[in-house]
């Protein structure tokens, strides 16, 4: 027997002006999913429930970038997608472009336990949610007038909005976002799980709306098994962040990979893939060890997580 672990983010790269009342309505929020997995955890649920049971809860609460609350394509729409995987047999399953599934997480399960495969995408996913009967909502249920903003900003400026910004060289103090584009809003990111139960298995989730003013059809790190999610015999692993880089670097598999083959412990593991994984790309990740370790890391301003074990540490933060 391991003791249980979770963790917990709702996105890396944080706005160095996000108003207070902001940041504690995020900082309430990730308590509460914190919670719902400890209770969870404390009643003998299994890893991959926990994980599909927080980020249901963060995907149905508009403030951050997944299910209600989504990122709006260049077309004003939403196109989820999130992924699953359970790590005591690498089971996983993935959905993109969903456009009407309340909750993609779940029917990320789905596609592990009552398909064929591994991964769907756009219309065969929405035919395959109705098949199974998931709870479907209007495009317009994931809309929120934040985001219409947002969208209308980014338009304006003709360009892709990215939720972080890092400073600049000549004033450490004045933000700029790494696409140019000077915004004083908050814009949310993707939200993730990892948990590791007193069985020690290990489990990771993932959901995001994308980018602002993405592409319609771009598809990012968070429902790419390796890049964005992953889970194995030894770890969990959630990403968040600049999806190309992610995916350059499949950041979620290289933790498992030198854990695995260069012996690393978790926290080593995630600080040197941080490092040494993205390039110039700004990113973090949650992460768990079936040992019952908790570890995360980020190279921008912030990210958005929380992390508790059942030997009683629980902390929830923003910055650095």
């Amino acid at each position: 027997m391991v003791g249980w672990a979770i963790a917990v983010h709702g996105g890396a790269g944080v706005d160095p002006n996000l108003p207070p009342q902001r940041q504690e309505e995020a900082k309430q929020l990730l308590t509460h999913c914190l919670n719902i997995g400890i209770f969870a955890l404390r009643s003998n649920g299994s890893a991959v429930d926990v994980v599909e049971l927080v980020v249901r809860e963060l995907e149905t609460n508009p403030l951050f970038n997944s299910g209600r609350g989504s990122a709006l394509t260049a077309k004003g729409t939403v196109e989820m997608e999130a992924s699953i995987m359970d790590g005591t047999k690498r089971r996983c399953g993935a959905v993109s472009g969903v456009t009407t599934v309340k909750n993609p997480v779940s029917l990320a399960r789905l596609v592990m336990e009552k398909s064929p495969h591994s991964y769907l995408g756009f219309s065969g996913a929405e035919e395959f949610a109705r098949d199974q009967g998931v709870d479907i909502e209007d495009n317009e249920y994931f809309i929120t007038p934040d985001n219409v903003g947002m969208l209308k900003l980014a338009k304006e400026a003709n360009t892709i909005l990215f939720d972080y910004r890092i400073p600049t060289a000549e004033n450490e103090k004045s933000p700029l976002p790494m696409n140019g584009l000077p915004l004083s809003a908050y814009s949310p990111e993707t939200v993730g799980c990892v948990v590791v139960d007193s069985e020690g298995r290990c489990a990771a989730a993932t959901s995001t709306g994308g980018l602002m003013n993405k592409m319609s059809g771009r598809i990012g790190d968070s429902p790419i098994i390796g890049a964005g999610t992953y889970a194995c015999e030894v770890c969990g692993v959630s990403c968040t962040g600049e999806g190309e880089a992610i995916i350059r670097g499949t950041l979620a598999r290289e933790v498992a990979a030198v854990m695995e083959y260069k012996g690393f412990g978790l926290q080593e593991a995630v600080d040197f893939v941080i490092k040494h994984r993205l390039d110039k790309g700004f990113a973090g990740l949650i992460a768990v060890s079936s040992k019952g370790e908790v570890a995360y890391g980020f190279n921008c301003n912030g990210m958005f997580r929380g992390v508790a074990t059942e030997d009683g540490l629980k902390e929830v933060g923003i910055w650095k």
